[in-house]
C-alpha cells in the first residue's frame, strides 16, 4: 500500500509537504556543504530537472513531484489523484502490471508514493548502477500508462478498501474528513484526498484518461535526483528518456479563495465502535506555502505541541490528566490551509473539560505571548530537523523539490535556517492572536455512543 497522508497526519502532519518560506537575510546556497554543485535544467517540454551530486554512498534518489492533488478535483471525480498514485505502478502499454516493481527491485531499488491536497510524489531509491533503468521505467509510465479495465477495477477496490481502513474505520480519520469538509465551504481543500465513496465507485475510463493527460505531463512536474550522480549524466538520460514526452496544455488554475469565516462551526461525530473521545480544532491560518509568515506558524505549532515539555502536553496530559495525547500541526500548500489542534482522551474522558483546557492554553499564547526559552526550543527543534534532512540524499531531494514546486526556486530550501532565526516572540504572539480565535475555527468532537440494540443482537 502506498502512503496516504490522511492516515498518517497525526504522526507527520501534512505540513511536511509545505514550502520553506524565505525571510531575509537568506543564506547562500553554499551554506549547506555540497550544495554549490547543484545544477538544474528545463527541457523543451517544460520538465524541470534538479540534480544534487552527493558521493558519500553509491546510491541515489529519484523524486517526481506532480503538481496535482485533491485540490485539482471536483464533484464526481474526487480521489483521482490518489487513484493514480496506485495506477502508476500497474502497467503500461510496454510493461505488464507488476513489472515496474519487479524490474526496479531486481536492480536493487525500491519505491513509494504519496498524495496530498496539492501534490502527488513518486520516489525511487536505488544503487547508482540502476540509474538508466530508473529513467527508462519512469519515462515509460509517464508516457504510456495503461488503462486496462480489469486493472482499473482491481485498483478501484484497493482504493475503496484503503478508504475503509484509513477513514471509515479510523476515528481520527473520520473526524478530520468531516472537519475539513466543514472548515472549507468554497475552496477544493474541502475534498478528501482519498475521495468520496460514491465517486470512487463511479469513475469512468474517460475521466481517468483526461485527468492523466492533463496533470501527469512533463510541464506539470519537477524531477529531482540526488546522490552519487553527475548533472551531465542525469541530463543526458533525461534527454534520452524524457525529452520526447509531449507538453500538454496548462491545467486550469484553481482561483477560488476561501471566504473569511464568520463564526465557529461545530460538528459531532457519534460512533458506536469508538472507545475514546477526541476533541479537535481546525483554525484557518490564512497562510500558504512560501508566505513570510509560514516559519512563524510552524514555530507556533511546535511550541504548542511538540515534545513532552510542550504547552499542550504539559497541561492536558501531565498536569490535568485529561488527555492521553495532545498535538498540533500546520498545513500550508499552494493556498492557505489549516492549523490543527487536538486532544485524544482516555475512555470515558470529559470532552467539556478537555475543550476548556485547550481554550485556556491557546488564549494564553494569544494574550500573554511565549517565553524566550520556549521559542528557542521550538527553533532548535525545527533547525535540527532541517539539518537531519540535509544529511541524507532523500532529505536533500525532497527539500529541493518542495521549494521548487511551491516557491518556484529550489534555492529557497536553504533559506529555512535564517527564516526560523528571524522569528520573534512578538510575531508568534501576534499570529496566535490573529488565528486562534473561536470565530475562526471548526470544532470537531468524536463521541463514543452505545450501539443500537439491533446491532448488539447481530453481534452475538
Amino acid at each position: 500500500m502506498r502512503l496516504l497522508p490522511l492516515a498518517c497526519a497525526l504522526a507527520l502532519g501534512t505540513a511536511a509537504l509545505a514550502a520553506r518560506a524565505a525571510t531575509p537575510p537568506a543564506p547562500t546556497v553554499a551554506a549547506v556543504p555540497g550544495s554549490e554543485a547543484i545544477a538544474s535544467k528545463t527541457l523543451a517540454n517544460g520538465l524541470k530537472i534538479i540534480v544534487w551530486p552527493d558521493h558519500d554512498i553509491p546510491n541515489a534518489n529519484y523524486y517526481t513531484f506532480y503538481k496535482v492533488g485533491s485540490r485539482n478535483e471536483h464533484a464526481g471525480i474526487t480521489g483521482l489523484a490518489h487513484f493514480f498514485e496506485h495506477m502508476m505502478f500497474n502497467g503500461t502499454t510496454r510493461r505488464a502490471p507488476g513489472e515496474f516493481d519487479r524490474t526496479m527491485e531486481a536492480a536493487g531499488g525500491s519505491n513509494n508514493a504519496s498524495t496530498s491536497n496539492d501534490l502527488t510524489i513518486y520516489t525511487d531509491w536505488f544503487p547508482t548502477s540502476a540509474l538508466e533503468t530508473i529513467f527508462d521505467l519512469e519515462g515509460d509510465r509517464m508516457a504510456h500508462l495503461a488503462f486496462d479495465p480489469k486493472v482499473v477495477e482491481s485498483e478501484r477496490g484497493v482504493v475503496y478498501s484503503e478508504r475503509r481502513s484509513s477513514v471509515d474505520n479510523d476515528n481520527m480519520g473520520t473526524l478530520m474528513e468531516q472537519m475539513q469538509a466543514t472548515a472549507f465551504v468554497a475552496h477544493p481543500y474541502q475534498i478528501p484526498t482519498i475521495g468520496w465513496p460514491s465517486d470512487i465507485e463511479r469513475w469512468k475510463t474517460e475521466d481517468l484518461k483526461q485527468f492523466f493527460k492533463t496533470y501527469y505531463a512533463p510541464n506539470n512536474a519537477v524531477l529531482v535526483v540526488a546522490g552519487d550522480v553527475e548533472p551531465a549524466q542525469v541530463f543526458a538520460l533525461a534527454d534520452k528518456y524524457l525529452a520526447a514526452l509531449p507538453r500538454q496544455p496548462e491545467p486550469t488554475p484553481v482561483t477560488t479563495v476561501e471566504p473569511d469565516q464568520q463564526g465557529e462551526r461545530r460538528l459531532v461525530v457519534e460512533r458506536a465502535d469508538a472507545q475514546s473521545p477526541i476533541v479537535a480544532y481546525a483554525f484557518h491560518s490564512g497562510i500558504g506555502a512560501g508566505s513570510k509568515d509560514y516559519p512563524t506558524l510552524e514555530l507556533l505549532a511546535t511550541l504548542l505541541a511538540q515534545g513532552q515539555s510542550s504547552r499542550l502536553h504539559q497541561r492536558l496530559v501531565e498536569k490535568e490528566q485529561a488527555a492521553v495525547d495532545a498535538g498540533a500541526f500546520a498545513e500550508a500548500g499552494f493556498d492557505p490551509g489549516l492549523l490543527w489542534v487536538y486532544a485524544m482522551l482516555p475512555p470515558g474522558g470529559d470532552m467539556a473539560k478537555a475543550e476548556a483546557l485547550l481554550d485556556e492554553e491557546l488564549a494564553k499564547v494569544a494574550r500573554d505571548g511565549v517565553t524566550a526559552a520556549e521559542l528557542e526550543k521550538a527553533r532548535n527543534l525545527k533547525l535540527s530537523a532541517f539539518w537531519r534532512g540535509m544529511a541524507t540524499i532523500n532529505g536533500k531531494a525532497r527539500a529541493l523539490g518542495t521549494a521548487e514546486v511551491f516557491e518556484g526556486d529550489y534555492r529557497k530550501a536553504f533559506d529555512e535556517p535564517a527564516a526560523f532565526e528571524a522569528v520573534t516572540a512578538a510575531q508568534v504572539q501576534a499570529l496566535a492572536a490573529r488565528i486562534l480565535r473561536k470565530q475562526n475555527r471548526t470544532t470537531g468532537l468524536l463521541q463514543p455512543v452505545a450501539a443500537p440494540a439491533a446491532q448488539k443482537e447481530g453481534a452475538r
